[in-house]
């Protein structure tokens, strides 16, 4: 029966490792998509790119930042294109 217990025990962490693992995997390609993006942003910002279209720069807030997260380079190329057309976030 203890022999059972340790077994079991044993499966469960090993199933909490795995679900770990995949958790921290996850945030770190997140954490690299932010940066990306951010730094798109911040280097369009900083040249002030979106003044050569005569819009102002982008802002960095938290709409922004969870856009860039979620979709790295993509969203921060979104978030050009919008500020271009005139829709801002």
């Amino acid at each position: 029966m203890a022999l059972l217990g340790i077994a079991i025990l044993i499966l469960v962490i090993i199933i909490f490792l795995m679900i770990a693992y995949f958790v921290v995997r996850n945030i770190a390609q997140l954490v690299i998509n932010a940066i990306i993006g951010l730094v798109t942003l911040f280097i369009v910002n900083f040249f002030h790119l979106m003044q050569y279209a005569g819009k102002p720069d982008i802002g960095f807030d938290w709409i922004t930042i969870i856009i860039c997260a979620l979709a790295g380079l993509p969203g921060a190329i979104l978030l050009i294109i919008l500020s271009l057309v005139g829709i801002t976030l």
